[in-house]
């Protein structure tokens, strides 16, 4: 019966952590339905969320859901403005050219990041930190809880978003085919822009969310590597296929550190994103990709 309960408090604690990388992996999605881009910054801007949350709430005193909400916001604008003044400038360019663009970005971010906030590590109070709820024999954190509930509510709003705003809907069309969208009236570059404030804000409600269980630092944003994995693995275009490719990732990492030798833990993601291309390279949830014209 405690091995049973360990084993479910293992699996609570990996959904909590795989929760992270699956808002962040959304936000792969999201561009690269769009765009046909990859965004290796995109960990990065999860850490730019959370510092500008710790900036208004811990630096100005805000209320913890004001200063959220607020942060949430800004970094939506600085996705929008990231891609209307830097990133339209290398469509139509090379794969290559994008990666390293956004790379040196990444690097760009945490050196800025840095700066202004300096190079140890910050937290501040939320409502959840250090609180924990027990169900028998089970002790969960009021932290990964928020994490779990976070995204549920975060994937109900986005699907609500595309499936029911006119903006939503004219994001689909743009993603599935640019050239009839724009002939339908659709703005398309306006459109891009948009997924991506929405791809940073998603970020920055992951790096919310994530506060309460740790600390913010610069070096944070590699997580992004993880949530690439969990794309991947999701099967890279699939947006429910990055959340359950993020959970996947965060279970097996929780059971790797108990169960297996020191060091294993640290090296699960890049083994699951080594197996998930040798053996399905299109991932769990793989859709068809066609070429936009």
């Amino acid at each position: 019966m405690e091995d049973a309960a360990r084993l479910l408090q293992l699996v609570i604690n990996g959904a909590a952590g795989g929760c992270i990388y699956g808002v962040i992996a959304l936000g792969f999605v999201l561009i690269y339905k769009a765009s046909e881009m990859i965004n290796f910054a995109q960990g990065d801007l999860m850490m730019l969320g959370g510092f500008v949350a710790f900036s208004l709430i811990a630096g100005m005193g805000l209320n913890y859901w004001v200063g959220a909400a607020l942060a949430i916001a800004i970094m939506a604008v600085f996705g929008f403005l990231l891609d209307s003044v830097v990133l339209r400038r290398v469509i139509g360019q090379p794969q290559f050219a994008v990666i390293m663009l956004t790379l040196g970005l990444g690097f760009i971010f945490r050196a800025a990041a840095g700066i202004s906030f300096g190079y140890g590590s910050v937290t501040f109070v939320t409502p959840f930190t250090n609180k924990v709820e027990n169900f028998g024999d089970i002790a969960i954190g009021q932290d990964s809880l928020s994490i779990v509930f976070g995204t549920v509510v975060l994937c109900a709003v986005l699907y609500a978003f595309f499936s029911k705003t006119r903006i939503g809907i004219a994001m689909q069309a743009a993603s599935q085919n640019q050239l009839a969208a724009y002939c339908m009236g659709i703005p398309v570059r306006t459109i891009f822009s948009l997924i991506w404030g929405i791809s940073a804000a998603a970020s920055a409600v992951a790096g919310i969310l994530l506060a309460p269980s740790t600390v913010l630092d610069v070096n944070m944003g590699f997580l992004g590597f993880k949530a690439f994995a969990a794309a991947v693995l999701g099967g890279f275009g699939s947006i429910p296929g990055a959340l359950v490719g993020g959970v996947v990732i965060g279970i097996v990492e929780q059971l790797a550190g108990y169960y297996l030798p020191a060091g294993f833990q640290d090296v699960t993601w890049n083994s699951m994103l080594l197996l998930v291309l040798i053996v399905r390279p299109q991932g769990l949830f793989a859709e068809t990709q066609r070429k936009k014209v």
